[in-house]
């Protein structure tokens, strides 16, 4: 899990620096600072752009 890039959560693509994606995740119930990039890793689940398009469509 250390060290593992990011993946979409439907076709399994590298997500990559500057790349869209779209995070499902639910509302955090507590306030506070952190490092956002770790916080998405550890709380939500990463969509592609492409995949995004396909499923709305």
């Amino acid at each position: 899990m250390f060290g593992e890039k990011p993946k979409c959560s439907i076709c399994r693509k590298e997500i990559k620096g500057n790349d869209v994606v779209f995070v499902k995740m639910r509302y955090p119930n507590y306030k506070g600072m952190t490092e956002i990039t770790a916080y998405l890793r550890n709380e939500g689940s990463f969509i592609c752009e492409d995949c995004f398009k396909k499923k709305a469509n």
